[in-house]
């Protein structure tokens, strides 16, 4: 997230990769059971966690309303992030490449915007939490001035 907004603020672009983790959402697998022996576990194991299936769950929610796939709604998530002019894809099979090419279509409103924005949001990590808890200590200094 944070290099996210340094490249938004510098107007630089962002080209992500493995934009699906490596399959991951996709909605394909569920379960560590869905994977495992597959030629995917290893480049999907840091994605199993109960806060990665919750994306996924989300990205299913708004694929069905849009009538779409997991994968679609997926990269068209990545799309409509204002540092990222397009999205590195990979396929196997035509109907995989029909599905990404879709995402550019997909129009996502504000409420789903922010309900996958909630629900992928990693914890902050140091030093922004620390600039955070410091930074409210010397505002509620000012406050009292």
């Amino acid at each position: 997230p944070e290099l996210a907004q340094i490249a938004t603020d510098n107007n630089i672009s962002v080209f992500p990769y493995f934009a699906l983790a490596s399959g991951f959402l996709t909605g394909k697998y569920k379960t560590r059971a869905d994977i495992e022996g597959s030629s995917r576990e290893r480049l999907t194991a840091g994605y199993f966690s109960d806060a990665g299936l919750d994306v996924v769950a989300e990205l299913a929610t708004i694929a069905q309303a849009h009538d779409s796939e997991i994968s679609t709604v997926a990269l068209a998530w990545l799309l409509h992030q204002p540092a990222v002019s397009s999205v590195i894809i990979g396929a196997k099979r035509a109907e995989q490449l029909a599905e990404n090419l879709a995402a550019t279509s997909i129009a996502l409103n504000d409420d789903e915007l922010a309900r996958l924005d909630a629900v992928s949001a990693l914890p902050r990590e140091y030093p922004g939490w620390m600039l955070e808890r410091q930074g409210e200590y010397r505002r509620d200094q000012l406050a009292k001035q």
